[in-house]
């Protein structure tokens, strides 16, 4: 097999990945008959078909996904490497591809990305923002952030943004004028509530916590959803409470949009962290990025 190119399997990688050529050309900034035709010569060469494709699919075969599972971080490192080699440059350069929650894209990482990408102006900064649970290494991320109780084993991590964060739980003005204020946790299953839940699982109960007592309740909701827009927006028409990041909420509770209540039951929580990899050889761009949050120290 000595006779494989190096680019044909990178190009596998990025099409089992994207599951569509369409996609991994967009990603990889090619064509997709350049990528179809990397693969076709790949197939050849290995005498085994390694993608199924249908006009609206591509998946990988038993073998191509064996295949996908050790060639990842096997790239992986010749990327690595390769970056070692760009290092010795005077800056680093390159592509930086993060996956985040999206409070963490929406609240935190705004000047934190402002100022890295100002301080190293060769560097691309890529940020997928989403709430589900990935496979960072296998969906091709150099790093992710995460709240330390989703943290992977095996990974480094290292503080980013605020270290201690909290819920606040509030309404607009004309619902608790309505429905009245909790003065207990419990009180509130006899309110409409809005809920937050991700893509990949149903929403976490509200915790509150008080001289030691911890109440955990699954209030009724009138919304669910996966938007934190949509949310914020439904409980700002009045139709319900919300429990939800303090950051998100600030604008509307320093204008009084927004009321919070059972404040003294509010739980804090550490804050997000940087993961990444604890590869010998780690990408410029990332060494670059670990090294500048590092810099800014905990808030």
């Amino acid at each position: 097999m000595a006779d494989l190119d190096l680019a044909d399997l990178q190009a596998f990688a990025t099409v089992a990945r994207a599951r569509s050529f369409r996609g991994a050309a967009s990603a990889q900034g090619g064509s997709a008959s350049t990528l179809s035709e990397a693969v076709r010569r790949l197939e050849a060469r290995l005498g085994v078909r390694l993608l199924n494709r249908t006009t609206r699919s591509v998946t990988a075969t038993e073998a191509g996904a064996r295949l996908l599972e050790r060639l990842l971080p096997a790239l992986g490192e010749v990327q690595a490497a390769l970056d070692v080699v760009d290092g010795f440059r005077d800056t680093p350069r390159g592509v930086l591809r993060l996956n985040v929650p999206v409070i963490v894209a929406r609240s935190i990482l705004p000047p934190i990305a402002a100022g890295f990408l100002r301080a190293h102006p060769d560097v691309r900064l890529e940020v997928i923002a989403e709430d589900a649970f990935v496979d960072m290494l296998a969906a091709g991320f150099d790093a992710g952030v995460r709240y330390d109780e989703r943290l992977e084993q095996d990974m480094i991590a290292t503080p980013i943004g605020p270290r201690v964060q909290r819920f606040v739980t509030a309404a607009a003005p004309a619902y608790w004028q309505a429905r009245g204020r909790p003065s207990h946790p419990r009180e509130l299953m006899a309110h409409d509530s809005i809920r937050h839940r991700f893509s990949d699982r149903p929403p976490f109960p509200w915790e509150f916590e008080k001289a030691g007592e911890i109440v955990r309740i699954d209030p009724p909701a009138r919304l669910t959803a996966t938007s934190l827009e949509l949310e914020v927006e439904t409980t700002l028409a009045g139709l319900g409470v919300i429990s939800s990041f303090e950051e998100a909420l600030a604008p509307y509770l320093a204008s009084g949009a927004l009321e919070p209540v059972l404040e003294d039951w509010q739980q804090s929580f550490s804050g997000p962290f940087l993961y990444y990899p604890s590869r010998r050889l780690m990408p410029g761009p990332l060494r670059a990025f670990v090294d500048y949050v590092k810099g800014l120290g905990a808030p």
